[in-house]
């Protein structure tokens, strides 16, 4: 209350939706879910293996041999506690780094904008997530109060574990904005002295920096709760932790999403209307642009990894809580998390030698193509991190568990290993460089537009055929080894039960090992796109005495030429590696997910006494309705997203064409730049309230239709969602490189073939980071939710749960409609 006190108190510019206006929007779900509640008092009694039966083994003093010392688990957690302490303030440390290189006031003024907007736009996502907290706690004051009639005051621990899950997600996103914000104008500096290793180095620290903090920070949420919290509540205070983080991260994801395409495909229009530049400090777009860019590309994606970090984590946690056999639980969970914290640490390790490699490699290289050490750095910490697996498995569970150590070790490795190959096929249909990509261009210069087009949906369908296929071998390794003797006449089924499951558990923890190194090439891109925009907006060609004044100030010559061509090259590897991360997330949301979805399943196993599975049966009708409705929500959410895009860059275009000023003027007005930044945050903020109550009602209204069909629905947000977003996601990068190839090495800028792939741009742009991106953290939430929305659901007398089903599909039904018939351009209201 004291921190929506504190926001509602803040008179904030660009501000777009009162209070007052979403409790009134909210009005109908939250009445709802207050009849749920007295409804539900008349349901019978509470069952076991449920959310918040979910007990965590009690600490034993059970020795590890840590690399030739002896630690029990307790004195193991409580290093790493300290380790990711350090670990964050060394993220942390890299901001005073960055700020001490060199910049010209004239870019530093720009990145200061750029970080003034980016921070009102973060308020305003903060108050939104407050109010939306305010349904999800609502929900789970139901679940824990008045279904489990568990205490106040453990309910309160839980609500409050949610809320720092919550502020993880937007905090760290936080940081990711104000890193690269530093990073960005130092970066546009350093291009003027010519040198191409430094070019990359700059993005590369930023980017760790908020990978290493960003793991660390979780990794220190996690252990507290083990550490700190009642056995008893540990579970449940996970489990409020992850939804709190997944509600973060779905939140700043879709409204990033959207936030950042309208401003980019306003200001990217003007370059076809008034032939002016892309980054053209006149047209009040370019500061909506760049900001959108951090919104988009750096808050997204940030809050995005640390939800998917926390909930995989969750996920495996409550499978060995759940399935592992007793006296193996607690050395498991050890175990994890031991291996967490010393990829951390690897991280930095394989950064600082990857640094060194680069500078010894492409020191001098003049014809620099700057995915290589992006690409050395994935591969040199995805082996040695296999390499670390194996090494700290066998130090630490040898003794314990001498026939299936190496079995865990190889399964997670199935997972790192992908980590590596997923960004190599990402960047054979993405990359400035790639086939694909250049084929793209080729078909532009005979066919137009219409042939742009087509060839980038023909890369996109063919990325996912190939995502697809090794997703499901990397899934088959973690499946064979966790199934198969491999020699030793031993099953890991010996010590848990459904072991395969736990694999692709394992698979998914392994692709997210080396986790900080995946969020700082994802972070990479951001930087790069607007050290671009900064070089653009601050006009130094255009200052008098610039060179001079650099020349005596810093001490060297800029060279204006072959900065820009570096920055717009650097750009290019930016685009490439922002899409490698986009199926890792995707991936791991998809594989994570079949350890949630099965945690349900044993729960309903459990209450409606099956003796086996034979109600998930694909003969069942319910699972096969349950698929198509899946299905049709992640058609649906496709559309609502790009539908608030498109009428909010319609609404964008309109205001910039009346009011963009070209002659006489150097820039555009502040008024006229903070207009547009208000139009983007109304459409986003608009467009995630359809989906967020949408996912919300659905989610309730199908677990109360039948378990089993909601157990269909869950699968299918999976799987088409899995698909769906690795069509996107690559058809949009493809897209987007195919008019940075134009740009950079053909130097066709303003020609018809460059009109022709900035229209093909447009196009991708909502393809790859809006719809595609968002279907993750959609997935993650939808089924971490979905789990409490079940037990809700069963606990509900048959009749009651059919109404309850009726009215809640019917509110979604009203904001499915609404996310087109109240949002569509020729609704003037």
């Amino acid at each position: 209350m004291v921190f929506a006190a504190a926001f509602y108190s803040m008179n904030l510019p660009f501000a777009t939706i009162s209070i007052r206006r979403l409790l009134r929007a909210f009005s109908l779900p939250v009445l709802v879910l207050a009849l749920l509640g007295l409804a539900g008092a008349f349901g019978p009694a509470a069952f076991a293996a449920g959310d918040a039966d979910i007990q965590l083994p009690t600490p034993t003093d059970a020795l590890f041999n840590v690399f030739g010392v002896s630690l029990n688990g307790s004195t193991i957690l409580w290093l790493g506690l300290v380790m990711c302490i350090f670990g964050a303030l060394y993220g942390l440390s890299q901001v005073r780094y960055l700020k001490a290189l060199p910049a010209h006031k004239s870019m530093l003024d720009v990145s200061a904008l750029i970080y003034s907007t980016c921070r009102t736009y973060l308020l305003q996502q903060a108050k939104l997530l407050l109010i939306l907290e305010v349904l999800i706690g609502g929900t789970m004051i139901f679940y824990f109060r008045f279904l489990k009639e568990m205490p106040w005051s453990s309910v309160g621990l839980i609500l409050l574990w949610s809320l720092i899950g919550m502020g993880g997600s937007l905090g760290v996103a936080w940081f990711g904005i104000l890193i690269n914000n530093v990073a960005n104008s130092r970066m546009a500096f350093a291009a003027l002295r010519g040198k191409a290793v430094a070019l990359s180095e700059i993005p590369t620290r930023s980017g760790m920096s908020i990978g290493v903090l960003l793991v660390s920070v979780e990794l220190v949420m996690m252990i507290s709760i083990l550490k700190f919290v009642p056995t008893a509540l540990a579970g449940v205070c996970f489990i409020g932790f992850a939804i709190g983080e997944s509600l973060g991260a779905s939140v700043l994801r879709i409204c990033g999403g959207i936030f950042t395409k309208i401003a980019d495909v306003g200001s990217d229009m003007m370059k076809i209307v008034f032939k002016i530049k892309e980054d053209d400090a006149r047209n009040p777009g370019v500061i909506a642009d760049c900001a959108g860019d951090n919104a988009g590309d750096s808050v997204g994606p940030t809050a995005d990894g640390f939800e998917t970090y926390g909930v995989t984590g969750v996920a495996l946690i409550s499978f060995i809580c759940l399935a592992v056999k007793p006296e193996f639980q607690w050395q498991l969970i050890v175990w994890i998390f031991a291996m967490r914290i010393v990829m951390v640490a690897l991280s930095i390790v394989a950064w600082m030698v990857n640094t060194q490699l680069s500078r010894i490699f492409f020191k001098d290289t003049k014809d620099f193509n700057f995915e290589h050490p992006l690409t050395l750095l994935v591969w040199i910490t995805s082996l040695m991190g296999i390499a670390v697996t194996f090494a700290l498995s066998y130090t630490m569970l040898h003794e314990a568990f001498p026939f299936f150590w190496w079995k865990l070790a190889t399964i997670i490795s199935c997972g790192t290993i992908s980590a590596a190959v997923i960004p190599e096929l990402t960047r054979a249909f993405t990359s400035m460089h790639s086939a694909h990509c250049r084929e793209v261009v080729d078909a532009t210069k005979e066919g137009g537009t219409g042939l742009t087009i087509l060839s980038g949906l023909v890369a996109g369908k063919f990325s996912a055929f190939w995502m697809g296929l090794t997703l499901a071998a990397i899934m088959f390794g973690g499946f064979f080894a966790s199934t198969h003797a491999m020699g030793t006449g031993h099953l890991l089924g010996e010590m848990m039960n459904y072991p395969e499951v736990f694999a692709f558990g394992l698979v998914a923890f392994g692709m997210l090992g080396m986790g900080p190194v995946t969020i700082a090439v994802d972070s990479y891109g951001p930087v790069t796109d607007n050290a671009q925009s900064v070089f653009e907006l601050s006009t130094i060609e255009q200052l008098p005495n610039a060179s001079e004044e650099v020349q005596k100030q810093f001490g060297f010559k800029p060279d204006f030429e072959t900065g820009k061509h570096y920055l717009e090259a650097n750009d290019g590897a930016g685009n490439t590696f922002k899409a490698t991360a986009k199926p890792m997330l995707i991936g791991t949301a998809v594989v994570g997910a079949t350890t949630m979805i099965f945690s349900l399943i044993l729960m309903l196993k459990a209450h409606e006494g099956w003796t086996n599975f034979e109600a998930l049966s694909i003969t069942n009708p319910w699972i096969i309705m349950g698929m198509m409705a899946g299905g049709a929500v992640v058609f649906w959410f496709c559309g609502a997203s790009m539908q608030a895009v498109t009428t909010g860059a319609y609404r964008a275009v309109e205001y910039i064409k009346k009011n963009i000023k070209l002659d006489g003027n150097t820039k555009a007005s502040a008024a006229d730049s903070n207009e547009v930044v208000r139009i983007c945050t109304v459409f986003a903020q608009k467009g995630m309230i359809n989906i967020f109550v949408v996912i919300f009602t659905l989610a309730l209204g199908f677990a109360f239709v039948n378990p089993v069909f909601f157990i269909g629905y869950l699968i299918a947000i999976a799987l088409f969602g899995l698909y769906a977003a690795v069509y996107m996601a690559n058809a949009g990068g493809c897209w987007d490189n195919a008019k940075k190839l134009v740009e950079v090495e053909l130097k066709q800028k303003g020609t018809p073939l460059h009109d022709s792939t900035v229209v093909g741009d447009l196009v991708g742009d909502p393809f790859k980071d809006t719809s595609s991106v968002a279907l993750n953290p959609i997935i993650k939430f939808t089924t971490l939710f979905g789990i409490l929305a079940v037990e809700i659901a069963v606990n509900t007398k048959h009749s009651t749960a059919h109404a309850l089903a009726a009215v809640f599909i019917a509110i979604g039904l009203v904001f499915v409609l609404r996310s087109f018939y109240g949002m569509r351009i020729s609704n003037k209201g």
